[in-house]
């Protein structure tokens, strides 16, 4: 690919403003696999003005406009599907058959979902004598992580598409293979010059220039608790709207009428799922009282199940994590872990046996851990699950409850109208009743330090729209 050391501006692949790279990092290897340019505020300025003229535009286009759009963004996306599969798989180690069909495949899933929206949307209706009609909030900037890198961007690119914006797009410097792919893509499906703009570099820099831009109408930031609070100040200046989705700590409350066998490895299994790297992951394993013995044993044995290795080797459930900080800061808190007297049943510090280079995690179950404990409190972003007992509902839910997050809980009974019942106590953006698949239609976001704004489906699409009320147009 020839466009790793350029931007996409204006409809064209440019050279940037300086000459400063950054490398990108197979971790699987530890080696250098590609150089990217490191953006400036320059840079941003450029794209930022690309995106405003085409808005004159674009803001006014059809829904059938956007709609043919979608459809070819659809049919080129699906052409070069296996070719960004392989590039997330390479950029931050997941497992090759999953970067193909999960990570990857999340694209398709959005652009179908997407629409399927905006063919039902209607963007005006008469309330009373007033018109209400929902509009274009304008230029979007939006920041999105490495850890599921095309289904951040396409959840955030497609609505604002819908919507009729238009877009500078920061992806993460740890993944932005992927990002240069996708924005061929649309290149490729002819969207027009500006609508769509792609800067790499830092969040330090170009978030920073994007979030502060006065040309700029709204963020939408995936990523860290901290980096959503660095954005937000950013942003205040200009008093633009802000989307935030960031960290979580979900809990995992298993009723004492499930099948512990089948609850416990679906439970492990979902908060290893990507090596552990999902802020929606079920990190917290809330069990009865006197089910610790049983259940941990049913942990150990689906962890030390698991097959950690070469993403590109055939029957690897997991590969590394996505960096040296990140390895380090999952070494830190396993240990901490230990420390604070928490029961090691599976896993623990260091790489797994065999593994002499790259960042590989142990698969790490701990028993016996408070709700005090660091890894109880702290998101960890690797594949480690804490075990916590508690002495009935009113406790499970108060430890559920009891943290600074709530993007995702999972709630497991069988019987579903209990299950339903305590779900609605779960203060988090989305409770997955039974391990419910992901609903793309349905809202994800957070409550408290988890962020704020909604997206998928219709949610994700009115987050990019104003709301204006023409007082006085319809009928007395």
């Amino acid at each position: 690919m020839s466009n790793f050391l350029n931007f996409y501006v204006d409809g064209a692949w440019m050279a940037p403003a300086g000459a400063e790279r950054i490398g990108v990092i197979d971790p699987a290897t530890e080696e250098t696999i590609a150089e990217i340019s490191a953006g400036t505020a320059a840079d941003v300025d450029r794209a930022v003005a690309a995106a405003r003229r085409a808005f004159e535009t674009f803001g006014d286009s059809t829904k059938e406009e956007r709609l043919s759009l979608l459809r070819r963004i659809r049919d080129v996306y699906g052409d070069h599907r296996q070719r960004i599969g392989d590039l997330i798989s390479q950029e931050m180690g997941a497992p090759l058959e999953f970067a193909r069909k999960v990570q990857a495949g999340t694209g398709l899933t959005h652009l179908d979902k997407t629409i399927e929206v905006l063919e039902r949307y209607e963007f005006e209706h008469l309330n009373g004598t007033t018109m209400v009609r929902r509009e274009p909030i304008g230029v979007a900037g939006l920041i999105t992580p490495w850890n599921w890198p095309i289904n951040q961007i396409v959840c955030k690119v497609l609505p604002a598409l819908a919507a009729g914006c238009t877009m500078v797009l920061k992806p993460s410097e740890l993944s932005p293979l992927s990002a240069i792919a996708f924005a061929e893509v649309l290149h490729e499906a002819g969207i027009p010059a500006g609508v769509f703009n792609l800067v790499n570099g830092t969040g330090e820099t170009v978030g920073e220039a994007i979030s502060a831009h006065p040309g700029v109408d709204m963020i939408s930031l995936t990523g860290s608790t901290r980096a959503g609070v660095a954005v937000s100040r950013a942003a205040a200046a200009t008093v633009k709207r802000v989307t935030l989705e960031l960290g979580g700590k979900a809990p995992n409350i298993l009723l004492p009428d499930v099948d512990f066998e089948d609850a416990v490895t679906r439970g492990v299994l979902a908060c290893m799922r990507n090596s552990g790297q999902s802020c929606s992951a079920p990190t917290r394993m809330l069990v009865p009282a006197g089910e610790e013995e049983r259940v941990e044993a049913i942990a150990a044995r689906v962890a030390a199940g698991l097959r950690v290795g070469d993403p590109a080797a055939q029957g690897v459930d997991l590969g590394p994590v996505i960096s040296r900080p990140q390895f380090d800061k999952i070494q830190g808190l396993i240990q901490s872990g230990i420390d604070e007297g928490a029961r090691l049943v599976a896993g623990g510090p260091g790489r797994p046996d065999g593994l002499n280079r790259g960042y590989y995690v142990r698969p790490t179950v701990f028993g016996g851990v408070t709700p005090d404990m660091r890894i109880a409190r702290e998101e960890i972003f690797g594949p480690v699950l804490s075990i916590l007992p508690y002495a009935d509902e009113e406790d499970a839910v108060r430890i559920a409850n009891d943290t600074v997050y709530g993007l995702t809980a999972y709630v497991q009974s069988g019987d579903p109208q209990r299950a339903r019942l305590l779900a609605r106590r779960i203060r988090a953006g989305s409770v997955l009743i039974n391990y419910a698949p992901v609903d793309s239609n349905g809202p994800f976001g957070g409550y408290k330090q988890s962020g704020n704004g909604r997206e998928y489906g219709e949610f994700g699409l009115e987050e990019f729209l104003e709301v204006k009320g023409m007082v006085g147009y319809g009928p007395a």
